[in-house]
């Protein structure tokens, strides 16, 4: 089921993102939606090769092995 969300804009923010879905001929919802999914996509998504990457470095899983076991033992400090 969709769901409505209100987004407050100023004129100016309004005027730029309706002219950028005009360019791509699309309504100003679609543009949005669209736009912010590719965000997520690309900022919270490691791509294949780059996971590859990680998983060939020995030395880096490593870390993180520890890592995550000082975590689960609660040793160390936060940070952050």
């Amino acid at each position: 089921m969709s769901k409505v969300v209100t987004l407050r804009l100023s004129e100016d923010e309004y005027k730029r993102i309706r002219a950028a879905a005009g360019i791509e001929h699309r309504a100003i919802s679609n543009f949005i939606i669209t736009w912010i999914l590719e965000e997520i996509e690309e900022s919270h998504c490691i791509d294949p090769i780059e996971m590859a990457q990680i998983r060939s470095d020995k030395r880096l899983l490593e870390k993180l092995k520890a890592g995550h076991r000082d975590a689960n033992r609660m040793k160390g400090k936060r940070v952050g």
